[in-house]
């Protein structure tokens, strides 16, 4: 990677920034490592802090439509207080932890249209710029590949992967915005639902599994959806039945979703470990910035990313494989990840 120039506040001439990241996938909750690498420019410089924004591309909902745009959902200080002599080499290594709701960007090294970047923000002398922006590549944790493993065995297919503003109200959610994974179902549930939209809510001591049916009519004239919580803990990966427990999830969620005839409150609650009944709030906190770095909000991070790219599942014998719908689908997820990267840097 070639340094980036801060031009912005600090002018021609001033300190230079490239962040490298360790190689790999980071986990959430899990470490993500790297080093900061800088270059002084023609003169002295007080490096006041170096900053590591988590940044996401998101979608957001709203009465006029739909809007995408960048939002920072977490921020760490990695290093800063000290002076940058002129034409300096320095790096500066970090190590920080990744919020537990970090959403997969992958699996199985196969791309699922989430767009994550890892943004450095050099403060010297009083000035802020926003320099190198990498990309940010998360794989599920070991009990969510359990889990989407069962999927694939069972039937199931990807349609999408989403990142969505709001929140799941009764739910333990501590990001503003939660990942969305829109499934085909299954044949045998087919005649029932004919897609399921899953989302995974992890913290240190498990997992929330948040299981949505469509809500478009047809099975229902009405079109109602139904949802169920289930929940699970992350030493709970190597269980070997898993097939059996989540094809009770979703034979629970199609029975509930048929027995939904007429609008009303999500009352019926259902908990593998425990259960709470809930709704989808839109409700926003953290830092979130719209557009190119146009606040939405606060200083934080709330979002709803866009529909998924295209990507698709399907399932073999060895269990749940990810492809790509087509080369000219693949090359617009190069495309539109190149283009976030590209035109947030610009700002």
């Amino acid at each position: 990677m070639v340094f980036k120039k801060l031009l912005g506040s600090l002018g021609v001439g001033g300190p230079t920034v490239d962040t490298v990241l360790d190689p790999g996938p980071a986990l959430p909750g899990g470490a993500l490592s790297g080093q900061v690498h800088l270059r002084g420019g023609k003169a002295d410089f007080d490096i006041d802090h170096i900053t590591l924004e988590l940044v996401a591309r998101v979608e957001a909902e709203h009465e006029h439509g739909e809007s995408e745009g960048a939002v920072v959902f977490d921020r760490f200080t990695v290093g800063g207080g000290f002076r940058l002599r002129e034409g300096e080499s320095r790096s500066v290594p970090f190590s920080m932890t990744l919020p537990w709701e970090t959403p997969a960007t992958e699996l199985y090294g196969q791309p699922l249209g989430i767009v994550l970047g890892v943004r450095t923000e050099l403060a010297v002398a009083g000035a802020k710029d926003k320099g190198d922006l990498d990309q940010l590549a998360v794989r599920p944790l070991p009990v969510q590949e359990a889990i989407l493993e069962a999927l694939g065995q069972l039937g199931f297919g990807f349609r999408s992967a989403d990142l969505e503003l709001g929140r799941i109200g009764g739910t333990g959610q501590q990001l503003p915005f939660y990942q969305e994974i829109e499934l085909i179902s299954a044949p045998q549930y087919a005649d029932q639902v004919r897609e399921f939209e899953l989302t995974f809510l992890a913290d240190p001591g498990g997992m929330e599994v948040v299981l949505e049916a469509d809500k478009r009519g047809g099975f229902l004239s009405a079109g109602h959806d139904a949802l169920a919580r289930f929940t699970v803990s992350h030493d709970e990966a190597d269980r070997p039945d898993w097939n059996t427990v989540v094809d009770g999830w979703f034979r629970q969620l199609a029975e509930r979703r048929a027995s939904y005839a007429a609008p009303g409150p999500y009352g019926h609650e259902t908990s593998y470990g425990h259960g709470a009944p809930y709704g989808h709030e839109a409700s926003y906190g953290h830092e979130a910035s719209y557009g190119h770095g146009a606040p939405y909000g606060h200083d934080g991070g709330h979002h709803r990313s866009g529909p998924g790219m295209g990507t698709a599942v399907a399932a073999g014998a060895a269990g749940l494989a990810v492809g790509v719908v087509g080369g000219m689908v693949a090359a617009e997820v190069v495309d539109e990840v190149g283009d976030f990267f590209e035109g947030d840097e610009e700002d």
